[in-house]
């Protein structure tokens, strides 16, 4: 006769939750994992067949095995065996702190989210807060370019928006690979930001391990054909003009450069430009020494520009930001910039200081001309009152001059006088120009400078202020 076996309750529930877990380990996990990956190959497949930019398989390997090959780099072995020679720590902590400094850096790029949740969270972002225009873009010589090149796209830096207008702007062109500060690594965004191909850089960082391990994914990436993102100015810029260039990243991925060994590594000048720049009160005042507002101060100013647009939306009278816009300049090869500057392949480019001039100097060529910098230009030169009339007719003159120089301004439905009005009601609406007042009490149409927003008119002309200055 069989004797009933007696177990237990919580031995019972242990055994099913292990069952369980087998069961899922086995057969869910996997069944999900190769469900997701199916997609997202179908995901790259159907974006290949329209990008002007392929995806390259580097984008899409494992994130282990990159990690993998970061921390066995020669180059990353070599300085960690002089970092132990110098100092008293174990070479084992410093693989170590190789490991960890891989795994912060390197992404984890996810074609499904890119292409499907992040260009329309983009696209929803950028549309309910500006006009976004694509100026102008050289398609034929972008679509024209060699697959074994690397392309890098280095733009100007003028708001945290950046990220987000490009991203959505390029999602026809390419999937772009952006270098993230510090500030970014809260949870959700870095995990979001990882599956976006973005990777996280240390600013100013003193750690030459550190700054080795960053070197060995940057240039690992571009000898993948990755295509990235590099802002040359490395911040944004504090008055509103275009700033000089920092070699970091930019270093990285050119310095040592071999004319006959290596792929040829292409650049497209971006410029970015806005009629309002979200951060622009907080960016000017940082010229003066002052510190960033406390988190809450910040919270709430955010919410309170949040309520501000909703209310505006709802009852109508809301113009949005006026315009974004973004302009694609010509490629640079730098193959061919090497041999137009005297290098050979007996001297590789190990001062980047003259390629990132250059390259400050072309995106500053494409910055959008939009109406706010234009107006703002203008009552600035005058500095007097001026009537509509009058104050049209400045910016007029100040669009020949910039078209003459062959530089290009956006002109919204391709109408001046229209272009003209949404740059004067921008300024006026945020108070930065005033409409004096005539002795009937009525509106005399004559527009001044708000003394108080001088610094703030200045920063939306200073966009140009380099074309404006350029000699015909």
């Amino acid at each position: 006769m069989n004797n009933p076996v007696q177990l237990p309750l919580w031995l019972f529930l242990l055994l099913i939750a292990l069952a369980v877990l087998s069961l899922a380990q086995h057969f869910l996990l996997p069944s999900i994992r190769w469900y997701m990956r199916s997609r997202a190959n179908r995901v790259i497949s159907e974006v290949n067949e329209r990008l002007a930019l392929k995806i390259p398989s580097f984008k899409v390997a494992r994130r282990e095995v990159l990690i993998d090959r970061i921390c066995y780099d020669p180059q990353v072995l070599k300085t960690v065996e002089e970092i132990t020679a110098q100092q008293e720590v174990t070479r084992e902590e410093l693989l170590m702190q190789v490991n960890r400094y891989a795994r912060e850096i390197v992404p984890a790029f996810n074609a499904l989210l890119y292409f499907k949740t992040a260009y329309w969270l983009a696209r929803k972002v950028v549309h309910s807060l500006y006009r976004v225009r694509l100026g102008y873009a050289d398609d034929q010589s972008l679509a024209g370019l060699d697959e074994n090149t690397s392309v890098v796209f280095v733009m100007n830096h003028r708001s945290n928006m950046d990220y987000i207008v490009a991203t959505y702007l390029a999602a026809e062109k390419t999937a772009l690979s952006y270098a993230v500060g510090e500030w970014a690594r809260i949870w959700p965004l870095q995990q979001l930001i990882r599956l976006m191909g973005g990777y996280f850089v240390r600013r100013n960082s003193s750690n030459p391990l550190y700054r080795k391990v960053l070197q060995t994914y940057v240039k690992m990436a571009a000898n993948g054909g990755v295509p990235q993102a590099v802002f040359p100015e490395g911040r944004l810029s504090r008055n509103g003009k275009l700033g000089e260039p920092r070699l970091g990243l930019l270093g990285y991925i050119t310095k040592g450069f071999d004319l006959s060994e290596d792929r040829d590594i292409v650049f497209i000048p971006v410029g970015i430009n806005y009629d309002r720049v979200l951060e622009d009160r907080t960016l000017t005042a940082h010229q003066h020494g002052k510190n960033n507002p406390a988190r809450l101060i910040t919270t709430l100013r955010f919410l309170q520009f949040a309520i501000k647009n909703l209310y505006q939306r709802i009852t109508g009278s809301r113009y949005r930001n006026g315009y974004a816009c973004v302009n694609f300049g010509h490629p640079v090869s730098l193959k061919a910039w090497q041999i137009e500057n005297g290098y050979s392949s007996k001297t590789p480019l190990n001062d980047v200081s003259k390629l990132a001039a250059d390259l400050i100097e072309r995106i500053g060529q494409v910055i959008p001309i939009l109406p706010v910098a234009l107006v703002a230009t203008v009552v600035l030169k005058s500095r007097t009152n001026l009537s509509e009339p009058d104050l049209k007719r400045s910016v007029f003159e100040l669009f020949d001059q910039l078209e003459k120089k062959g530089y290009r301004a956006y002109i919204p439905r391709g109408d001046r006088e229209y272009a003209v009005t949404v740059g004067i009601r921008m300024l006026t609406l945020r108070h930065l120009l005033l409409i004096d007042n005539g002795s009937s009490g009525k509106d005399s149409g004559l527009y001044s400078i708000n003394p108080k927003e001088i610094e703030l008119l200045q920063y939306y002309a200073n966009s140009i202020e380099h074309l404006v200055r350029a000699p015909d």
